[in-house]
């Protein structure tokens, strides 16, 4: 066989046309990723990257804010090339759920059934427009998943240390892989899986994710655990604000679109009760545990979302083979060609309502930004930049000589120390997460800009001023113009600094 021929046989191999399937959806969604700016949390990644690489920060393990640094390098302040890596994720995500689907033996319909599928829910869009530790996240759960039907489908032991890999570099990501890992527990227990209990390649598993982790493990010791106390916070913020109590909605709303649904559905079925599907029954489990426990502990909807691939990988396995099963061959092919009709309409549906390229303050822009919620946190922040300059500029000489900018949310902090430079702006002062740590500078300033805090903070100085209200572009209501609405240069801060700061630390 020439090169040719074998070129030719890879690219259309069932392998191949995952992969070709995952870069049609990569290159089609990159040029969409740069239509309005950096999501404000992208913003502080990038400006924590910029300023420290670490084994581990307040509100992230090291993957996430790494990734972010050799974007800056690569890229510059350039969104596409921010997003790139978070596209590329899903188109993994695609290939894994494909690969998963052949492992259990489904054929090429049924694998681009699955991976289109998983590729064109709201969940996914949203997360291949958007450089966040949920994206990555997201990659590593649909991993271990694959990780682990490959254990169960070569029965060979040695797949544990690719399970104890994923689970490794998924704590070094997000820390809620540890749900999935407590799904993967009581899979081994209630099933004939628990055979392995005895097998050293499980053990030899555990030790290369504690290996792996261990990096960040270390830093968490040596900063008290300080993410815990993070994540303690911010729970407690989402259950106050009401952002957990559609849990159970959000998987409808967001996880997925028609097919997806009927598929998830379906492999729920496949895993515990088809016969085929008996041998993978410890993937349900993976599903099941983590459900509850974010049920319980009230999660966020998105929480689940990375336990919905491998679950349509079995539904959609369960649904071809229901198709054979059928005599009439017409009556099969009708419901083949509905199945793709509606995952048609529904992905067109979703892409155009969710999709963030409609122009800012069109009718359009109204739908998607109430589709997709994050949009509105990606407006306005070089123009907040250029306000704090302004700001900034009209303090006299001599004030701007011992002055700081003391920035209270995510989006303020890292778009003036990102876009600040070019004006000329000194770096900014914070409590917020990782920020508290650097500290307010030696000596303390004797002048404040404060950008985004309320009246309660004020009263720690002797005479604060209001200078400019905060606005965004066609005036879209988001967190600056919500809940951060004003710039003030204050003076004489009634305590001493160390005092002050001590107590200053909060979390976002």
């Amino acid at each position: 066989m020439n090169r040719s021929s074998v070129f030719h046989h890879i690219l259309w191999s069932d392998v191949g046309v995952l992969i070709l399937l995952a870069l049609a959806r990569v290159l089609l969604q990159i040029p969409t990723n740069g239509m309005y700016g950096f999501h404000q949390d992208e913003l502080v990644t990038m400006d924590i990257a910029a300023r420290n690489l670490a084994w581990g920060y307040v509100a992230w393990p090291p993957v996430t804010p790494f990734l972010a640094r050799l974007a800056l390098t690569l890229f510059g302040l350039s969104p596409i090339g921010l997003r790139s890596f978070a596209v590329v994720a899903e188109g993994i995500v695609m290939v894994l759920t494909g690969l998963m689907i052949r492992d259990l033996g489904g054929k090429r319909w049924t694998q681009i059934l699955g991976v289109v599928a998983v590729a064109t829910t709201p969940n996914s869009i949203v997360q291949g427009g958007l450089f966040q530790y949920e994206t990555l996240d997201y990659l590593c759960w649909v991993l271990l998943a694959f990780t682990v039907i490959r254990l169960l489908k070569t029965e060979n032991p040695r797949w544990w240390l690719g399970i104890g890999a994923a689970i490794g570099l998924g704590m070094l990501t997000k820390y809620t892989i540890a749900f999935s890992v407590a799904g993967l527990i009581v899979g081994v227990l209630l099933t004939s899986n628990r055979h392995y209990l005895k097998s050293r390649w499980l053990w030899f598993g555990a030790l290369l994710a504690l290996v792996i982790w261990l990096p960040n493990l270390i830093w968490q010791f040596q900063n008290h655990f300080v993410s815990l106390y993070f994540l303690a916070s911010i729970h407690t913020r989402d259950i106050q604000n009401g952002l957990t109590s559609g849990f159970l909605t959000d998987q409808i709303l967001f996880n997925f679109n028609p097919v997806m649904l009927c598929l998830v559905i379906a492999g729920l079925y496949y895993f515990f009760f088809a016969p085929s599907g008996q041998r993978y029954r410890m993937i349900g489990w993976m599903y099941v545990v983590p459900f509850i426990l974010l049920v319980l502990t009230q999660g966020k909807g998105y929480y689940l979302a990375a336990t919905y691939p491998m679950l349509a990988a079995g539904g959609a396995v369960w649904w071809d083979e229901h198709l054979r099963r059928i005599s009439n061959e017409r009556r099969a092919r009708v419901w083949r060609q509905t199945t793709w009709n509606v995952l048609s309409v529904g992905a067109v549906l979703i892409i155009a309502t969710v999709l963030p390229v409609a122009p800012l303050g069109s009718a359009w822009w109204d739908v998607v930004s109430k589709s997709n919620k994050e949009v509105k946190s990606e407006v306005g922040w070089p123009e907040l930049a250029q306000q704090v300059a302004n700001a900034y500029n009209s303090l006299p000489a001599d004030e701007r000589t011992g002055a700081a900018i003391l920035a209270a949310s995510s989006g303020e902090v890292g778009s003036i120390d990102l876009y600040g430079p070019a004006y000329g702006l000194p770096r900014v002062i914070s409590g917020f997460d990782s920020y508290w740590a650097y500290g307010y500078g030696n000596p303390p300033p004797t002048t404040l800009l404060v950008v985004g805090f309320d009246s309660d903070l004020l009263k720690n100085f002797q005479d604060c001023r209001l200078i400019a209200p905060i606005t965004t572009p066609f005036n879209i209501q988001n967190e600056e113009t919500i809940n951060h609405r004003s710039i003030y240069v204050c003076h004489n801060l009634l305590i001493p600094w160390p005092v002050f700061w001590q107590h200053f630390q909060y979390f976002g």
